[in-house]
């Protein structure tokens, strides 16, 4: 039914753009994902098989990726997938509801216009720069900003269109209403120096994640908002950061590993294996919530990516437990909670990206990372434990080793992925991006050779859905990005670090106060952007005080690792959501028994040295 106020022309007009629009994006979107997988692949086989490194592939994949990113976005937004909280909003009646959606659809549309001739100008100067292997203009991959940026212009405003034209009025009244109240009183808020931060990065990104804006837009419309506001700094930086945070070639791995978790699904290797761990698991109580976490210190760190180690294990085993009556919030809620404990997990990125910036050992770092994510992951399967307390029991009883042994063999081939995913990483066969591509092709084999499943038919939707999926969250980390660049340039992290140096206490008391800080910073920063302002800054004083600088470097990653899997503004936790397609609000109320599990792990890592180094 059309809502009351609306004329069907407009509505019309608005569901024709809107099949257009899709047409548009979810053909390319899809072909991308093919080639991506193609290049990559090609790309190891070469150099591993052959000895004839192809020097191209890296480069190629980076300039499709983006593309996919983009119009991964655009189709998030036509299908309204992109993660945004909606607790505040239901809870309003149906016209504040109706005006809420114009007031979120209307800042999405003033972002996205913001944005575009930033988008433009960005494209037409990288015209000047060219890459080293395909020798050709750099613009051909940032006029990808652009193109995305345009169609989902077009996407935000076919949504006001549907709306009655009191609600889109007001919606879009707001928002430039807000912009132009900002607009004069820029100059009496340079008084306020840093304080300003509060008011952009807390108060005004809070209002639009609480008033269901995607969280992406409300990151980039903040960051865009304090720049304008406050600062000369020309929009095309923000477009810069947000292209620098969305085509780093390790998250590739993010759409590879939401492909390769479908193919799982549909080829019968989930079930083989879902079927094997609930004949093994399946009478203890709270049994397949102990194989989530086994599964995520196991895969974790092998894409480099927690959204992508967390798309490599969800589709597998989220439906089962479904089945078996798991609450979907306590699903994700468990997810984004073995996330954060399983940050220090070799080969983890951010362990290697610590190792360059601050000169630690990163094989020492390698060594101490595995104790601390164990302690944290004891802590989970207490909670796990706990919360499963009254689970229905009736009934189920321990099936004969017969029964298991024949459940094995069947599972086998499955089992065996995860172990050849990390030994193509560990001997070097492909990098942690490609070797998504590896997985991906042995679960083609294996599902046409073995479980002889693999229906053609489900192929393009699976393409489309890794598109929009992957979109959703590299929007997140890209807008992150660009407000992580906001902050340090703003002198923030200088002051920062200058405060915890001067904490009393001495080793304890700048322990704790690092652990409150990384918490902060992970809710609003990616790991890597904090890592790399705060880690020479930070990792020499904590020497001075007497604290070993590998036991710092677990404690202030799991720290991070909390602060972004928290909800309201940690990223992590949206990309849970994401990639468990379970609605933010529905997680909201059940994850922070996990956290406080996760936190009091850190606690004890924090407070005992040995189980960061006392294996070195």
């Amino acid at each position: 039914m059309r809502p009351p106020g609306t004329s069907p022309a407009p509505s019309l007009a608005a569901a024709r753009i809107d099949g257009l629009l899709r047409l548009i994006a979810e053909v390319p979107a899809a072909l991308l994902v093919l080639a991506e997988i193609v290049v990559l692949f090609a790309g190891v086989t070469a150099r591993y098989a052959f000895h004839a490194p192809l020097v191209w592939t890296d480069e190629l994949a980076s300039i499709l990726f983006l593309w996919l990113a983009m119009l991964g976005s655009v189709i998030a937004l036509q299908r309204s997938e992109h993660m945004r909280l909606t607790a505040i909003v239901a809870g309003m009646s149906p016209a504040g509801r109706a005006r809420t959606e114009a007031l979120a659809s209307a800042a999405v549309a003033v972002f996205l216009l913001m944005v575009v001739p930033s988008a433009w100008d960005y494209a037409s100067d990288q015209w000047f720069i060219e890459t080293p292997a395909l020798g050709i203009h750099d613009t051909y991959r940032a006029v990808a900003i652009l193109v995305g940026g345009v169609l989902m212009v077009i996407t935000a405003l076919t949504r006001l269109l549907r709306l009655s034209w009191k609600d889109a009025l007001f919606g879009v009244v707001a928002v430039v209403g807000l912009a132009v109240v900002l607009h004069f009183a820029g100059p009496w808020l340079k008084g306020f120096g840093n304080w300003n931060l509060v008011l952009f990065f807390v108060l005004l990104l809070g209002a639009g994640v609480l008033l269901s804006v995607p969280i992406g837009f409300a990151f980039g419309l903040a960051t865009l908002a304090y720049l304008a506001t406050l600062t000369r700094t020309p929009l095309t930086v923000v477009v810069s950061r947000m292209d620098e945070g969305m085509s780093s070639l390790i998250l590739l791995a993010v759409p590879l590993f939401v492909f390769l978790g479908l193919l799982i699904e549909m080829t019968g290797m989930a079930r083989a294996m879902v079927n094997f761990l609930s004949a093994l698991l399946g009478h203890v109580r709270g049994g397949l919530s102990y194989v989530l976490l086994g599964a995520m210190y196991l895969v974790s760190g092998i894409s480099g990516s927690k959204a992508a180690d967390m798309a490599a294990v969800a589709p597998v085993l989220f439906p089962d437990m479904k089945r078996r009556g798991a609450n979907e919030g306590e699903l994700v809620s468990l997810l984004a909670a073995s996330g954060a404990m399983s940050e220090t997990i070799p080969p983890s990125l951010v362990l290697i990206t610590i190792g360059s910036v601050t000169g630690v050992s990163i094989a020492a770092l390698f060594t101490g990372g595995l104790m601390p994510a164990l302690v944290l992951a004891a802590a989970l399967a207490f909670i796990a434990r706990w919360r499963g307390r009254n689970e229905n029991m009736a009934g189920v009883v321990r099936p004969p080793w017969s029964v298991i042994g024949k459940a094995f063999i069947i599972s086998l081939p499955a089992l065996v992925l995860p172990f050849v995913i990390r030994t193509a990483v560990i001997e070097g066969i492909a990098t942690a991006t490609e070797v998504s591509t590896i997985g991906i092709v042995y679960a083609v084999i294996i599902g046409i050779l073995v479980y002889r499943q693999f229906p053609l038919r489900r192929l393009y939707p699976m393409l489309v859905e890794t598109a929009a999926l992957s979109g959703a969250i590299l929007l997140i980390i890209g807008t992150a990005t660009g407000m992580a660049w906001a902050l340090t340039q703003s002198g923030f992290s200088r002051q920062l670090a200058a405060a915890m140096t001067s904490m009393p206490g001495g080793a304890a008391g700048f322990m704790a106060i690092s652990i409150v800080a990384f918490v902060v910073l992970g809710s609003v920063l990616e790991g890597i952007p904090a890592i790399v302002l705060f880690g020479p800054l930070l990792f020499p004083s904590a020497k001075l005080v007497g604290i070993h600088e590998v036991h710092y470097a677990m404690v202030v990653i799991l720290a991070m690792g909390i602060g972004l899997f928290a909800p309201p503004f940690g990223v992590g936790y949206y990309a849970a959501c994401a990639i468990g397609r379970v609605s933010p609000d529905a997680a909201m109320r059940r994850i922070w028994p996990y956290l406080l599990a996760v936190l009091a792990g850190l606690i004890v890592v924090a407070a005992v040295p040995w189980f960061s180094i006392g294996f070195l």
